[in-house]
Formats: C-alpha cells, structure tokens, sequence
C-alpha cells in the first residue's frame, strides 16, 4: 500500500509540473462575465469580498456582478443593496425550508438572470487581487477552454492549527490541480471556479445532482469531464489565486471536511472512486500499523517506520512546488506533524463523510 500510495502522489506531481505558468498579456478579454455569489450570513465578509470585485482590472462594460441572498437573518442583504450604484445585484431567496441543495439552487437562479457568456463562481468569504478575473479570463480565452479550476488558498492564519490547515488545503489544491494536469480531471473549488454559460446548460445544469447539499463545483466538473475532459483548465498563476480563512476550530473544520466528503458518494468517474479508495486504504493500514506497533501486537518496526518516511517524503516532493507557487514554503516544516494525525483524519473523514447528516450554514443538510 505503501508503494500504491507514492506511484499515486508522484503521478499527480507529475500533473502538477504539467501545467504551464500563465502570465498576463497585453490582450483585454472580450467576453461578458458574470461573477456569482450565493451568500447566508456574511455581513462581516461580503463588504470586503465586493470591495475586491468592484475594483478589478477588467472592462466595467463587459462585468456584472450578482450575490444571491440564502435567507441571511444578519445585515447581509442591505451591505450587498449599498453596491447597488456600483452594478452589484442582489436577488433574495424565499424559499423556506423545502430545499436540502441552497447553494444549487441560489447559483442556478442567478446563472438564469444572468447576462455574461461566462460564469465566475466564488464565496462570499474570499479575498482577490486586482488582476483576479482578467488572469483567468485570459487564459480561458487564450486556450479556448469551457471550465477553469483557479487556485485557493488560505491566508492571514491566526494560530498554529489553522497553518495546519493551509498546509493540508494547498495539498488538496494540489490534487486537483494536477489531476486535470493529468487530462483526468478530479477536484475543484467553487470559490474560484469559471465555465461558459452555454456549457452549464448543455450539461443540464445541476440535473443529477441536486439533491445533495454540496457539490455545485466538483460533481459539476465530473459532469463536464465525461464529455470535454481535455477542454478543462487550470489557471496556474499567483494573479489568478483566491484568499480566503481556515476555520478557527476542529469542530467546523471537520464538518466542512464532511461535507466535502460527503460529495464521493455520487462519484460516477472509476478513476476517482479507486485513486481516493487507495488513498484511504494507503492511511487506514499505516495507522492501523502504528497503532499495533504501539500495543506491541506488530513487531516489524523497521517496516512502520520506513512507510511513515516514505509517506512524508514523497508528501514533501509534492508539495514543494506548490507551496514554492503561493510563496509559502515556511509551512513545509509542520509536514511531519500533519502526515501522522492527517492519516487519522483522512480515515475518520472517508466514513463519517458518507454516513449521516451534518450541519451547513446553520442547517443540517445531506
């Protein structure tokens, strides 16, 4: 398990270093986009996030900008009216509790109202530079691609857990990144995700997969990979990168963790289903391993030992040039640590993540 595991991390390095730095050009885009937010009570986040939007780097005549209001009981709804002036609209929901996929449906609604050729999905917690959208719009024109995957990072941490979490998150980042570097594309982001309008609608939209809760990124771009895999882009540039929190505890950490997990079980790619199911079983027998090791029930020391450093340094060969790209190398050095615990995490997350309920935006959901 432990050689699977370090032939499938080296695999997506080599997906990672497949893809070429992109770098603005003189060239201004022509297409008319439509940047997407559906927001639930963020009057501490949207005003910064639109302040970001507002004052990017791409012709005015050719943006519009949409948040969609989730039922917020904060001041979330007036904060993003105030925008009013500066072509920020706002629709509001009123759709009670007869809904289990918000987000889906905030997202569609919006895309229907639209009037840009291409949607750009981001949240309502995220900070970008001034050259965000034009980075990836360019790119998008220039390579002539229908869905880009962006970079996403956390940023500004305030204690030693949530650098734990950056570091874990440029790692899934990674993944992502690298599979569609691979022409396999597996993961996303909807906080930095863009796709031609008319692509939405030929996939259907949402269709299949809006009965669950998450999902309005990655379970997309499965849909579009069946079918355009080789027309999905990654946007590799450091203007392209979106900024946004790590959460403050290992409470909302794990339930957002579960949330995205709970997306696995509409897999329908092979591919993905066994690279994750190797992933887990890689961990689930180190740990079980370690714990042995402990109880003296397993005496092959040598063999542990040897696994957990091979873990770590093929870990590390994976993310140095992805921490090298958001200039964030310091992190590498609380590797060791998150290799270890990251094992029982990954575990504990690959079940609970597809059993049950958990709690979303102060909704439980599935």
């Amino acid at each position: 398990m432990t050689m699977v595991y370090v032939v499938l991390v080296l695999y997506m390095r080599n997906g990672w270093m497949k893809l070429p730095y992109f770098t603005n050009h003189s060239k201004m885009p022509i297409s008319k986009v439509t940047v997407i937010i559906a927001a639930r009570n963020e009057e501490h986040n949207i005003g910064k996030t639109l302040d970001n939007i507002v004052a990017q780097q791409y012709p005015k005549e050719l943006l519009e900008i949409i948040v969609v209001d989730d039922h917020s009981t904060d001041r979330t709804g007036e904060i993003v009216e105030s925008y009013g002036d500066k072509g920020v609209k706002l629709i509001t929901l009123d759709e009670g509790n007869k809904l289990n996929s918000y987000k889906k449906f905030a997202i569609n609604r919006a895309i229907n109202e639209s009037s840009g050729e291409i949607i750009v999905t981001t949240d309502a917690d995220c900070r970008m530079g001034s050259k965000w959208l034009l980075s990836i719009i360019q790119y998008m024109e220039l390579h002539n691609k229908l869905m880009v995957s962006s970079p996403v990072c956390y940023d500004e941490e305030k204690s030693y857990f949530e650098k734990l979490q950056t570091l874990e998150f440029l790692y899934l980042i990674g993944l992502g990144a690298a599979g569609i570097g691979n022409g396999n594309p597996t993961t996303c982001n909807g906080a930095n995700l863009a796709y031609r309008k008319s692509l939405f609608f030929e996939m259907g939209g949402f269709n299949g997969i809006d009965e669950l809760a998450s999902g309005d990124d990655e379970l997309l771009l499965h849909k579009v990979a069946e079918k355009y895999a080789d027309r999905i882009g990654f946007c590799k540039s450091r203007e392209a990168v979106v900024y946004t929190d790590a959460k403050e505890n290992l409470k909302s950490f794990l339930s957002q963790r579960k949330r995205w997990a709970s997306k696995s079980t509409k897999y329908k790619d092979k591919k993905v289903v066994v690279l994750g199911v190797c992933i887990w079983l890689f961990n689930l027998s180190l740990l079980l391993s370690l714990i042995f090791l402990l109880f003296g029930i397993f005496e092959a020391s040598e063999l542990v030992i040897i696994s957990l450093l091979m873990k770590i340094g093929v870990e590390l060969a994976f993310l140095y040039p992805i921490v090298s790209f958001v200039g964030r190398r310091e992190l590498l050095w609380n590797l060791p640590f998150l290799s270890v615990i990251h094992s029982l995490y990954l575990v504990y997350i690959g079940i609970i993540g597809n059993i049950g309920k958990y709690d979303w935006k102060g909704r439980t959901v599935k």
